[in-house]
């Protein structure tokens, strides 16, 4: 039985999270050991230029960072075909053909792209380039170009693969049934709030722990994060749907997730051995990735390695993929 591909990535500005793990990461894992799936993984380096575009030193870096993350949560390079966008010079090919598909108008009105302008206001004022504007027909190819069947995605992407999918069936009704339409698959993950309490987790809020973190640093942020601002001593009831301690606890501690929630509502655990509990249980999840983290760091041989070899599978997938493009557009001129 052909296997689908799962294609799916992430974009090099920043370290991964725990929301990435928990959102996006564990599902990975758990993919890459079914026999019926083969994942392709994408460092997309050049849709993290379109709004990074005068940092290019930032995305460089982190194309390395985006590699020690995954190898040290357990993705494995035999299993998923780690790769470089930049490398797959057949995606930048594609997407030049498939802007003439798809208009300005159709662009402005993906719901994805309009939040995503609205947050880059600060950066692009109300200028908005092209490269950002037209990245979902950037990722279109890159999906196609692999030959992508599944596309795992959250629930505010899927405008995203929906504009995939109106560019495969408007290239197919115009030049042949070659292009396969990719599926939305919706996680079951949910969204990881913030430290702080916020809908969203990131570097910018300072209400992240990272993938990365040491055990010092895990410690530090865990002992900021917002708990019942009703709570002032000790021995107070507390309201542990409203701590964002107990939010992590359900998160990093299961077992003693009820008990944790009844102590606290009879006043017998404290905010302070709460969160110290907390780190403990954060860090004992994270301590196996810095070991894997670590090894890989003293052996920078063995990333680049990965990334060759990922990227020279990806790049056959790739150029047979563009040679059935341009035999249908009648663009294969001296090809026998």
């Amino acid at each position: 039985m052909e296997k689908k591909r799962i294609v799916t990535g992430d974009r090099p500005t920043g370290k991964l999270h725990i929301g990435h793990y928990f959102g996006s990461l564990k599902n990975r894992v758990k993919l890459q050991e079914d026999d019926k799936y083969e994942q392709y993984i994408l460092i997309a380096d050049v849709q993290a230029l379109t709004d990074n575009f005068n940092n290019p030193e930032k995305v460089r870096k982190n194309v390395r960072e985006l590699v020690l993350d995954y190898l040290s949560v357990g993705i494995n390079p035999e299993k998923t075909t780690i790769y470089i966008q930049s490398l797959i010079p057949e995606t930048a090919e594609l997407t030049v053909f498939y802007s003439n598909l798809v208009t300005i108008a159709r662009l402005e009105r993906n719901p994805t792209v309009k939040t995503e302008i609205a947050q880059k206001r600060d950066l692009f004022g109300e200028s908005v380039t092209y490269g950002f504007l037209g990245y979902p027909v950037s990722q279109a190819a890159d999906i196609t170009a692999m030959d992508g069947t599944i596309v795992p995605v959250g629930e505010d992407q899927l405008p995203l693969i929906e504009q995939c999918r109106e560019i495969v069936r408007k290239f197919n009704s115009i030049y042949g049934d070659v292009l396969k339409e990719p599926e939305a698959v919706l996680s079951d993950a949910r969204r990881i709030k913030g430290l702080d309490g916020n809908e969203k987790m990131g570097k910018s809020l300072g209400n992240a722990i990272y993938l990365s973190d040491s055990v010092e640093e895990v410690n530090k942020k865990v002992m900021s994060a917002v708990t019942d601002p009703g709570r002032i001593r000790k021995d107070d009831k507390g309201n542990p749907d409203i701590c964002m301690v107990s939010y992590y606890h359900n998160l990093f501690s299961k077992d003693e997730y009820k008990n944790i929630c009844e102590e606290c509502r009879n006043g017998q655990r404290g905010c302070v051995a709460c969160k110290k509990q907390l780190a403990q249980n954060i860090n004992k999840t994270l301590e196996p990735f810095r070991e894997k983290r670590k090894y890989y760091e003293q052996h920078p041989e063995i990333i680049d390695e990965i990334l060759i070899k990922g990227t020279e599978k990806a790049r056959i997938t790739a150029k047979e993929t563009m040679k059935k493009v341009k035999k249908a557009m009648k663009l294969d001129y001296f090809e026998k």
